[in-house]
């Protein structure tokens, strides 16, 4: 049955969207080149509506059943009418925010999820209380966001998006959790039949419609398939979440060294530093992908070894992210403080 909502999550994915290419072009919703965005014409953007179209059919056709599922469905309304609404009237940051709270409030007070505690190695279980609503309404927002800014790149974000849902439906299979399994599933395939009209060179944009849709629904199935196991609860949604995560941190760090304000938009993302490296568009997507990929990998891995291996994969982790931050310069042209040290031992 599951097989069957996927495939109609997809084909409703592949015959909405050329619609909605249409109703974009209609009704305005079109995203115009400037200095920071790498096309060069005139694209519809809106391209959220089909994917969040294909999954609502796809979920319809399974109905997959959790107690958190009503909160989660209208907080993911919530934020597609949120991102709807900033591509057709680019509404300021503080009403997009407002409107991100909106749904994360939903899926925690209304579907009842929250992160109520992590059990840390050697420590034990550190239980949140009353931080446990903040915590949670944080790492959605948050999660929700560093989507919605890798979506710079034809197929980028929905790749990456398809490639962690995969992940976490992966990861929920191995934990048991059929209603994750499902979701994440079909949401997946919603996302993979869109990159047929997003991948480059695309013929529409998700848009916010898209990106913060997929980033929300990310954040919660993460939280909600993760969010008390054993060892360290939010590694594994973290290291699978590792691409969007990494960009986003780096991204805080660069502007803080440069002191310019965190929410200002710049051209040194992941994606403009592999394209200034001298990579395609196409080679660059291809790239993140793959880095993508690797992470869900790590994200496997890590949930099978014992609590030794598990450290000692984190650390091999965090020094190739390091590296592979300072020589593509993700955090600024002069970070190199691993690689200087590198040098200093070499002479």
């Amino acid at each position: 049955m599951l097989f069957l909502a996927m495939v109609a999550a997809l084909i409703a994915s592949i015959l909405l969207t050329p619609l909605v290419i249409k109703l974009a072009f209609r009704i305005g919703a079109v995203d115009r080149p400037n200095y920071r965005k790498v096309h060069a014409s005139i694209m519809p953007r809106i391209g959220g509506l089909a994917i969040f179209g294909a999954f609502l059919i796809g979920y319809l056709v399974l109905r997959p059943a959790d107690e958190h599922a009503a909160g989660i469905l209208v907080g993911a309304l919530i934020i597609v009418i949120v991102g709807f609404l900033d591509d057709m009237l680019e509404i300021t940051a503080k009403a997009k925010l407002a409107g991100q709270l909106a749904a994360a409030l939903v899926v925690v007070t209304w579907g009842g999820l929250q992160i109520e505690f992590i059990n840390l190695p050697f420590i034990g279980q550190i239980d949140f209380g009353y931080l446990s609503i903040p915590i949670t309404i944080i790492w959605i927002i948050g999660i929700t966001n560093a989507i919605n800014l890798i979506d710079g790149l034809d197929g980028l974000a929905a790749g990456v998006s398809t490639i962690a849902l995969i992940s976490i439906s992966v990861m929920a299979m191995i934990m048991g959790d059929l209603f994750v399994v499902a979701t994440a599933a079909i949401l997946a395939a919603s996302s993979l039949g869109f990159l047929f009209y997003n991948f480059h060179p695309a013929k529409i944009f998700m848009g916010d419609t898209g990106s913060l849709f997929l980033g929300f629904m990310i954040s919660v199935l993460a939280l909600l398939g993760f969010k008390n196991i054993a060892v360290v609860s939010l590694i594994i949604p973290v290291i699978i979440l590792g691409v969007p995560i990494s960009d986003t941190f780096f991204a805080i760090v660069r502007r803080i060294r440069l002191k310019q304000p965190i929410t200002a938009p710049d051209k040194s993302h992941l994606h403009h530093c592999l394209l200034r490296t001298g990579f395609s568009h196409r080679q660059t997507v291809l790239i993140i992908y793959g880095i993508a990929i690797l992470f869900g990998v790590a994200a496997i891995l890590f949930s099978q070894a014992t609590v030794w291996g598990a450290i000692l994969l984190i650390i091999v982790m965090l020094i190739a992210i390091e590296l592979f931050v300072e020589i593509i310069g993700l955090a600024g042209g002069n970070y190199r403080p691993l690689l200087n040290l590198v040098r200093m031992i070499g002479k």
